[in-house]
């Protein structure tokens, strides 16, 4: 191809003065990339780069040019990738409370914190409770959050701010990606319940359906009263609501090696449930963000009725005595301890990535401090609430049936699809109560799918934005179809066993490593001093010390300590009375790996990848923000660049054109860059018109 000629002199020119900086033999430039050509394309335009592109075979080179840099201004139409096509953002500042609330309160407020409560001292659980909160709940929170919204991106892209550990944010996808499979399931068998509870007489109240056995009791009350006449074991006898759960629900078989059949009636639930987050995400937060008006309210609306409902059923307070009546010699139970922070931390959703992606779609002066607080305060009062009427109607259950209260307790999905049901078909109108019921558990379950799909789907948009961000409709679809039919097992008759065996492991302790090693690259990696600083670029105001020595030293110890209980007390998964074969427990702690794997494969690819430099050069330049970390609004990144000192400002020009600050300095002062940005502050042309970035390997054969 032949040369523009209206290019040829500068080009000639401009080459023998680059080739004596690129291909200089002073040792300490040896660092340095050598690119085949370098050219400064300042002032010139998208067509005439195209042209000097295809022009860049010059007389006695190879026409096989291996690498082409181009330092090019970064004008609008310059932007990144992620500035270049729109990305949105809330509707409004209460969209976002309200999505984070709702991803943030989960089905664990509901089936697992009461039970927590009430088998840990009850009311002095409360103490270890937010005393956790303090420490861990709202550091993390914070932190996670505010990156997510200083730079909007997703988990993912976000580690721009330390390349080398950018598989922290890949375990945080895949640990979503795991969790929406068998999290849809769980709603299903809601959907399940609510046609169910449709019958004129709830079918987990009679012993006279064609799934019941001979051992079959109508209610807990018989399952005694036949257990005093007969002096048998317990074993001998079921509830109603447990075979309809076992026999009709689940079907469930003998283990998991015996994976069955699909479940039909669960299969067109399972459908449903992915229809409507399709429905629900297909436009992003654009959508989802009017849909949690609702679904992160109503949870509300039903607990209050459910509470005031409780209350005044005979034996409430019996249960209610149970759940927050104090027995302070717990305290002095490490486990206690062990079990309150295990707690805020899954139910506060640090880690999981969907805090940094719902934060990313924010405005970028938005307070998100506030929210910071308020979202883990409402999700953790939410526990609690949840527990009196939870225990309010245990409570009138155990005086209805004259058991008592600690034989019907249980937690997970026995509570909520066993007992819970029960209780309810003794209240006038069972039918009216099961349905509300089912519904708020509905609405409390989708919630939090929604702000996990929407890390997957973010994930991938923001990773590829040219070819994705105008498709996200197209990928939201293709995602739920690929989760669908990936949750198929778990429909089958021994799909329980699957779902028991990915819940225990998948996030049981990855969760708080991503999170320990989260808190680590940011506060003494990427500096702390430079986080608050990102912080006070946003909210006007720098944070208080108590975040940095939160971020720094006391958040990390308290997560370390705790991810050793949590593996320590991991146990051995079961289901009731089954024990799991060893090659299905390896396979759950393959699982639980799968999420932590990427961080080091992506750090000795990423280090494998860098040509220049010694090892250690390279893994200090991939361990500093990427070239195109920052804000992602053209003004918010200029007053990003313009906060920056002379020292920060020769780091990011230096990781700009790939070297590191030696070579960059030897660069410099043979280059004599008189424009160049890393001269004095008020000689910086820090318009985003003429601020640079790198353009390499533009084309790889000419």
């Amino acid at each position: 191809m032949s040369r523009s000629p209206a290019w040829t002199e500068s080009n000639e020119k401009m080459s023998t003065e680059l080739d004596n900086i690129f291909y200089s033999r002073d040792e300490e430039l040896s660092p340095v990339p050598k690119p085949k050509l370098v050219y400064s394309t300042i002032n010139r335009t998208n067509s005439q780069l195209r042209l000097l592109a295809e022009s860049f075979i010059l007389p006695g080179r190879d026409s096989a040019v291996d690498q082409i840099m181009v330092v090019l201004p970064k004008s609008e139409e310059n932007i990144s990738d992620s500035c270049q096509i729109e990305r949105e953002v809330w509707g409004s500042g209460l969209e976002y409370l309200l999505s984070c609330i709702g991803f943030a309160v989960g089905l664990g407020n509901i089936w697992r914190f009461p039970y927590l409560c009430y088998k840990s001292g009850g009311g002095a659980f409360l103490i270890p409770y937010f005393a956790f909160l303090v420490l861990c709940g709202f550091p993390l929170f914070y932190m996670e959050t505010a990156y997510g919204q200083f730079a909007s991106l997703s988990p993912i892209s976000v580690w721009r701010l330390s390349p080398l550990f950018k598989g922290i944010g890949y375990g945080m996808v895949i640990i979503c990606t795991i969790v929406c499979i068998y999290y849809n399931i769980i709603i299903s068998w809601t959907f399940y319940y609510i046609y169910m509870s449709m019958n004129a007489t709830l079918p987990w109240t009679t012993c006279e359906n064609h799934w019941n056995t001979y051992k079959c009791v109508s209610s807990i009350q018989e399952k005694f009263k036949s257990l005093n006449q007969s002096q048998t074991n317990t074993s001998q006898f079921q509830t109603a609501s447990l075979e309809f759960w076992e026999r009709n629900v689940l079907r469930q078989s003998t283990g998991i090696e015996s994976l069955g059949e699909i479940r039909w009636p669960l299969f067109w639930c399972l459908l449903l449930a992915w229809f409507l987050v399709f429905l629900c995400l297909s436009k992003g937060v654009k959508s989802s963000g009017k849909v949690v008006y609702f679904t992160s309210l109503f949870p509300y609306i039903v607990l209050t009725v459910l509470l005031v409902r409780g209350v005044t059923l005979p034996g409430a307070m019996i249960g209610i005595r149970f759940y927050v009546i104090p027995d302070w010699s717990k305290l002095l139970d490490l486990k206690v301890w062990g079990d309150a922070a295990v707690q805020i931390f899954y139910s506060v959703g640090m880690a999981w990535g969907s805090l940094i992606t719902m934060a990313s779609y924010n405005n970028f002066k938005h307070n998100v401090f506030r929210d910071a607080m308020i979202v883990p305060i409402v999700n953790c009062g939410t526990s609690v609430f949840a527990g009196f009427v939870i225990f309010s109607v245990l409570g009138y259950m155990a005086h209805a049936t004259n058991t008592a209260i600690n034989q019907v307790v249980d937690q997970g999905p026995g509570l909520i699809f066993v007992v819970y049901p029960e209780a309810i078909s003794k209240l006038p109108a069972p039918q009216l109560w099961s349905v509300m019921f089912f519904l708020m558990i509905f609405t409390v379950g989708i919630d939090s799918q929604f702000g996990m799909f929407e890390t997957l789907t973010s994930a991938l948009v923001d990773e590829y934005p040219r070819l994705l961000r105008r498709r996200k409709t197209l990928v939201t679809g293709t995602l739920c179809l690929v989760e669908f039919f990936l949750g198929i097992p778990m429909i089958c008759q021994g799909g329980i066993y699957i779902l028991q065996i990915i819940d225990w492991y998948s996030a049981s302790f990855s969760l708080m490593l991503l999170s320990f090693m989260e808190c680590i690259v940011i506060s003494w990696i990427y500096g702390i001093n430079r986080f608050l600083k990102d912080i006070e670029l946003m909210l006007g105001k720098k944070p208080f010390i108590y975040w940095k020595i939160m971020w720094k030293f006391i958040t990390p110890t308290i997560i370390l300590f705790t991810w050793g209980f949590s593996v320590s007390n991991i146990g051995t998964v079961t289901l009731g009375q089954y024990r799991y074969p060893t090659w299905a427990i390896i396979t759950g702690w393959m699982c639980g790996m799968c999420s932590l794997i990427p961080v080091p494969l992506t750090a000795i690819i990423a280090v494998s990848r860098e040509k220049s430099g010694t090892f250690v050069q390279r893994v200090r330049r991939l361990a500093q923000p990427a070239p195109n970390w920052g804000p992602s609004q053209a003004a918010d990144k200029e007053r990003y660049y313009n906060s920056m000192n002379d020292a920060e400002f020769e780091r990011y020009e230096a990781a700009l054109l790939n070297v590191d600050l030696k070579s960059y300095a030897k660069m410099k002062k043979m280059s004599s860059f008189s424009d160049s940005p890393s001269s004095p502050k008020k000689a910086r042309p820090l318009s985003p018109k003429n601020s640079i970035t790198l353009y390499s390997n533009i084309i790889n054969s000419v």
